[in-house]
C-alpha cells in the first residue's frame, strides 16, 4: 500500500478521488464526499481501483497544473516519458464562483506519449459500496457499462478495452505525440442515462474552470503566497458546492497511528472548525465562499432552543444523523482496523461550538449588515446557551470518548461567544441582553484565570484541575482572550515548546504516547509566537511543518514523529486552514513592525 503522501487529491466540489503516484485511483466516492466508494483499495484489497501506467520500470514526477486541482504525472521510462493527466470533471461552462454546482461526476484520465513511444497498461476494477459488490460489466453503445447495487458506471475511451469478468483491461502502444483519453461516468441506478462527455473537451474545460476560480482569488499579498494559494484551492475542492459546507477531509479511516484504532470518518462538516475556516477563506480572498459557509452553518443548526445540546457536525447537505458503523470486510489502511463509516461524534456535547458559530458572525460582521430573523434568533439563543451552560462538562475539542471534563478550550469558547454577542448586540437586536451576557462573560473569565492556570506547571492546562498540557489552549491569544505577550500566555507557550514540541512539531497533549504531531497545533503555535513578537521562531516553525507537506503541497491531519510520514485523513482541511491563518498572522505582525 502506498504512503498517504503518495496520493494526489482530485475534487469537483461535490466529491473526491485519490490517485497514487504510480497512477492508481484507489479512492473515489461519487456523487458526494460521504457517499459509498466505487474505488476503495486505499482501505482494503477488495475495495477496487483503476490503474494506468507504462510497461516496465519507471520513475515518476508530478504537479498540479497551475491554478487547478488537475494533477499531471510523468512516468520516466527507458524509452521516454508518458504523461498522465487526471481530473474530476466540473460542469460544462462553469466558471468562477459557479464551479462545482453542476459537476457531472466523471473521472477523466488522459495519457500522452510526450517523449518517445510508450506501452500502456490499463486496469479498471470497480467495486461499488466499499468493495461489497462485484459488478456486472458489459459492452453497450455508449461504452462499457459497469452495474452493481445502486451505482451505474459508463467507461468511454478512444482505445480498445477488454472485459474480463468484472474487470476491464487494456494494453496498447502510443507513438510519440499520440494520446488516449478515458472517462468514467457515474450515476445512481435511479438516474436516467446521459450522453457521455467528450473526455478531451471536458478535461480542457475543467482546467479552464479551475483557473477562472483561481484568478478571482489572488488578493492575498502576504508571505508564503504560493502555499496559501494552493491551500485555498484545496479548501475550494473540499467545499460541497450545493450547500457551501467545507468537509474536514475526503477520506475515512486513514489512521492516526498505523495499526491503531483511531480511524475516523471525516467526510462531514464540523462547526468546531467554522471560525478558523471563515478566517482562512477571508484571508485567501474567498469572501463569497466564506459567506456561503456561514449560511450553511446557520441553516444546518436551525433552532437550538429545544435541543439538549448544539450539534457539532453535519453531513454535506446539512444532515444531522451521522450514525457510525464499521466495515468488517475491509482490513483498513495497512491493517489499521476498524474501518468506520459515519461518525458518532455527532452525538457529543461540545460547548465550544457555541463560540465558533458566533465568532463566524463576528468575522463576517462587515458583510452581515442585517440578519434574517431566524439567524438573529439563532445567535441570541447560542449566546444564552453559553451564559447558561458554561459551567458544565463536555467532550472537548478533541472529541475524546473517555468521558466529559471541564476543558479549558471549551470555557474559552463560551467566553468568546459572550464577548462577540455583546459586540454584535446591535446587529442581533439584543441590547437588553448585554448586562446578562456581560456578567456571564466576567464569570467565565474569572473561572478560567483561577482554575485553568496551574501553578506547578506554570501554564494554562487542558482542563480545570489538570496538570496536563494541551496545545488547544494556544487559541487563547489567537482569539483575544489574553494578549499574546501576557506573562501567563508566554509561560504557557514556553511550556508547550518544552514538553509538546519535537523538531517544530506539536503533539496535542501531555502523555500522548505514540500519537502523531497534530499539524493544526503547529500552526496555532506559529500564530501565538508571531503575535508575541517572536516572528523568527514563528517562521522557523511554519517552515518546518509546511515542509512536511507532500510534493503537491498537501497536508494530512498528523505527522508521525518517528519517521515524518503523513498520517490521518488526507488532505485535511483544518491543516490547510491553519497554514493560511498562520501565514497571514506572520504577515500582519511583520507589516505592523515596519510602520
Amino acid at each position: 500500500m502506498a504512503e498517504i503522501s503518495d496520493y494526489a487529491f482530485l475534487g469537483d466540489c461535490q466529491g473526491a478521488a485519490l490517485v497514487s503516484a504510480d497512477g492508481s485511483v484507489d479512492w473515489w466516492c461519487p456523487p458526494r464526499f460521504d457517499g459509498p466508494s466505487v474505488f476503495a483499495r486505499l482501505l482494503g484489497s477488495v475495495g477496487g481501483h483503476w490503474s494506468i501506467r507504462p510497461h516496465g520500470q519507471y520513475t515518476t514526477s508530478r504537479c498540479y497544473l497551475d491554478g487547478t486541482m488537475v494533477v499531471q504525472t510523468d512516468f520516466h521510462t527507458q524509452d521516454g516519458v508518458l504523461r498522465l493527466t487526471d481530473a474530476l470533471s466540473l460542469g460544462v461552462g462553469e466558471r468562477g464562483h459557479q464551479i462545482g454546482l453542476s459537476s457531472p461526476h466523471v473521472l477523466l484520465r488522459r495519457v500522452d506519449a510526450i517523449a518517445g513511444p510508450a506501452q500502456v497498461t490499463v486496469e479498471v476494477a470497480a467495486r461499488p459500496e466499499y468493495g461489497l459488490i462485484s459488478p456486472t460489466v458489459s459492452d453497450a453503445t455508449t461504452g462499457i457499462e459497469i452495474s452493481g447495487g445502486a451505482d451505474r458506471l459508463t467507461l468511454t475511451s478512444d482505445r480498445h478495452l477488454t472485459i474480463d469478468g468484472s474487470v476491464v483491461t487494456g494494453e496498447f502502444g502510443l507513438a510519440e505525440g499520440e494520446s488516449a483519453v478515458f472517462a468514467l461516468h457515474h450515476r445512481r441506478a435511479t438516474d436516467p442515462p446521459t450522453v457521455p462527455l467528450d473526455g478531451r473537451v471536458a478535461l480542457r474545460d475543467t482546467i479552464a474552470a479551475w483557473q477562472s476560480w483561481d484568478r478571482l482569488h489572488q488578493g492575498y499579498r502576504g508571505p508564503y503566497r504560493e502555499q496559501v494559494r494552493r491551500s485555498a484551492l484545496v479548501l475550494q475542492a473540499l467545499t460541497y458546492q450545493p450547500t457551501g459546507a467545507v468537509i474536514a477531509a475526503p477520506t475515512t479511516s486513514l489512521p492516526e497511528e498505523i495499526g491503531g484504532e483511531a480511524n475516523w470518518d471525516y467526510r462531514f462538516g464540523w462547526l468546531r472548525d467554522g471560525a478558523f475556516t471563515l478566517k482562512a477563506l477571508w484571508v485567501a480572498a474567498c469572501p463569497d465562499e466564506a459567506h456561503r459557509f456561514f449560511d450553511w452553518m446557520a441553516e444546518s443548526v436551525g433552532s437550538v432552543e429545544a435541543e439538549d445540546h448544539v450539534p457539532i457536525m453535519f453531513g454535506p447537505g446539512g444532515e444531522r444523523d451521522l450514525t457510525e458503523h464499521t466495515l468488517e470486510h475491509l482490513e483498513g489502511y495497512r491493517d489499521s482496523r476498524p474501518v468506520r463509516v459515519g461518525n458518532d461524534a455527532w452525538l457529543q456535547k461540545q460547548l465550544d461550538v457555541i463560540g465558533e458559530v458566533i465568532e463566524c458572525a463576528w468575522v463576517l460582521r462587515d458583510q452581515l449588515t442585517e440578519l434574517s430573523p431566524a439567524a438573529a434568533n439563532l445567535l441570541r439563543s447560542l449566546a444564552d446557551r453559553a451564559a447558561n451552560t458554561w459551567r458544565e462538562r463536555d467532550a472537548g475539542i478533541w472529541e475524546g470518548r473517555e468521558g466529559q471534563r471541564h476543558y479549558l478550550t471549551s470555557k474559552v469558547m463560551c467566553w468568546l461567544a459572550l464577548d462577540r454577542a455583546v459586540k454584535l448586540a446591535g446587529l442581533l437586536d439584543a441590547e437588553a441582553k448585554v448586562p446578562q451576557w456581560s456578567e456571564a462573560m466576567a464569570q467565565v473569565r474569572a473561572a478560567i484565570m483561577a482554575e485553568g492556570w496551574n501553578n506547578s506547571t506554570k501554564a494554562f492546562t487542558g482542563a480545570f484541575g489538570s496538570d496536563h498540557l494541551d496545545a488547544g489552549v494556544l487559541v487563547m491569544p489567537i482569539l483575544g482572550f489574553l494578549p499574546a505577550d501576557d506573562d501567563k500566555i508566554l509561560a504557557t507557550v514556553d511550556a508547550i515548546e518544552r514538553d509538546l514540541v519535537q523538531d517544530g512539531l506539536v503533539q496535542r497533549w501531555t502523555r500522548a504516547g505514540d500519537e502523531g504531531a497534530f499539524i493544526i497545533c503547529s500552526y496555532w503555535l506559529v500564530q501565538a509566537l508571531a503575535l508575541a513578537g517572536r516572528v523568527d521562531r514563528a517562521r522557523q516553525v511554519f517552515e518546518t511543518v509546511t515542509a512536511r507537506a507532500n510534493d503537491l503541497g498537501l497536508l494530512a491531519e498528523e505527522i508521525d514523529r518517528r519517521d515524518g510520514r503523513l498520517i490521518g485523513n488526507f488532505p485535511q482541511a483544518l491543516s490547510h486552514i491553519g497554514l493560511i491563518n498562520a501565514a497571514w498572522t506572520i504577515g500582519q505582525v511583520e507589516a505592523a513592525g515596519t510602520k
